[in-house]
């Protein structure tokens, strides 16, 4: 079995949360590589994780907080949850451009491209609804960190969406720039060293699934999962915090860097 982990943040009779990693399919690809299922069960034995079944997905190159079910009905159940407002998902995102305001609402349907299936696209007319809310946490310059609620659950849909409104992911070899981000693309006196060359802070698609609020629906408490995240994202928003002009206060609620920094509850 491959010997990479994926963190456990709970798991009861029912189901197990996780933090998905970044370049992990939650299903069988045309890669071959391995699969969500396939490193749970090489941590957990078979015995624990033939009976999973998916409540939801995540892009392969999407990190972040995922729930599976141990059985049918709870699965039956989760999948009414994500299908109403009793489920809340939030994202943060780095993105590039000018961000238009403080928060907004993108509401534009989705249709898989013509010319290339695997990818989706805006679209005026057919295609299915899609909503995404977002907030702005901080304004570096060049480069802001969103949180994101899509308000559906379509394909990509955060990946398409943001571009459609000129503010693509800061990495995402699918729909924008697969360029890595580096620290002299915002440090203003970096210097290297001679001979040195400059090792990038991100290479991955910079969408993380960070936090996933689900309500019982019979007793209305509110359980909340949050997933930390990697540490080459997490350096990445240090560094941009602290190399941007205005520091800290490049969040609006300066709050909010510790504690995304300490996997907390935003």
């Amino acid at each position: 079995m491959p010997k990479a982990k994926v963190e456990i943040i709970h798991q009861d009779d029912d189901v197990i949360v996780i933090n998905k990693p970044t370049g992990l399919s939650v299903t069988k690809d045309r890669s071959a590589a391995a699969q969500l299922t396939d490193i749970l069960t090489g941590q957990l034995g078979s015995e624990a994780t033939e009976k999973l079944r998916l409540v939801h997905r995540l892009d392969k190159d999407t990190s972040g907080v995922m729930i599976l079910a141990k059985n049918v009905e709870t699965q039956s159940k989760f999948c009414g949850y994500f299908e109403t407002e009793l489920v809340k998902k939030t994202y943060l995102a780095l993105v590039t451009g000018i961000v238009p305001g403080q928060q907004g609402t993108i509401n534009a349907r989705l249709i898989r491209n013509r010319k290339d299936p695997a990818l989706m696209c805006v679209t005026q007319k057919k295609g299915k609804e899609a909503v995404t809310d977002w907030k702005l946490l901080a304004d570096f310059g060049s480069i802001a960190l969103l949180a994101v609620f899509p308000l559906t659950g379509r394909t990509h849909q955060i990946r398409v969406h943001f571009p459609h409104i000129g503010l693509p992911l800061a990495i995402d070899p699918l729909y924008g720039n697969s360029k890595p981000l580096f620290l002299s693309d915002f440090k203003l006196d970096y210097r290297l060293g001679k001979d040195q060359i400059e090792k990038p802070l991100i290479e991955r698609l910079t969408l993380h699934a960070y936090q996933l609020s689900i309500e019982n629906r019979k007793s209305k408490i509110v359980n909340h999962f949050v997933a930390d995240l990697d540490k080459k994202f997490a350096a990445t928003i240090k560094m941009l915090t602290k190399h941007n002009p205005n520091g800290l206060d490049a969040f609006l609620d300066p709050d909010n860097f510790s504690k995304i920094i300490n996997t907390q509850r935003l």
